[in-house]
């Protein structure tokens, strides 16, 4: 019985979204987002060139995807010289933010913790860092993903870029 327990518990880390452990820790629970209106085409733009100015200024090569609340494709942009793998790696790390409203690093750290169980999961989540929803005004809009660089760059690119949303 306490073995179904750990492994619900380790299956509820994966499903939290990034704060929440803080905050069941001084007693109060916090719901992920809810959705919103699809980003817009200006909007997906704003983030990708926020995530690209971000990208050039540490000289990284990178590959764009913005996505809509249902993971739909809005905005893709790659820099010059990327690899093409990152064109399909930035799709997947943007529908994994927003198909599941948090970062995809969450699944990152879940795996290196030793926690596989979200690979049995219907919509597989991309694990590696770089994959960020886009929030505004307390709602998931989209979602970025920024695939080229390492994890950490991914994610620097993909944070600056979400934070241009407006």
């Amino acid at each position: 019985m306490r073995t179904y327990f750990l492994i619900a518990l380790a299956i509820g880390a994966v499903l939290l979204p990034d704060g929440v452990a803080r905050a069941q820790q001084s007693g109060s629970a916090i719901a992920p987002n809810d959705y919103g209106a699809p980003i817009t085409n200006e909007q997906a733009k704003a983030v990708a060139a926020a995530a690209f100015a971000e990208a050039k200024r540490n000289n990284w090569r990178m590959a764009f995807t913005v996505v809509g609340p249902a993971g739909e494709l809005i905005y893709f942009e790659k820099m010059d010289g990327t690899q093409l793998a990152s064109t399909e790696i930035s799709q997947g790390k943007a529908r994994t933010a927003v198909m599941f409203r948090r970062a995809s690093k969450a699944f990152a750290d879940q795996y290196a913790a030793g926690n596989t169980s979200f690979l049995t999961f219907p919509e597989k989540p991309v694990a590696s860092e770089g994959g960020i929803p886009i929030t505004v005004n307390g709602k998931v809009i989209g979602a970025i993903g920024a695939s080229g660089g390492t994890g950490q760059q991914d994610g620097m690119a993909a944070t600056a870029g979400a934070a241009a949303a407006r």
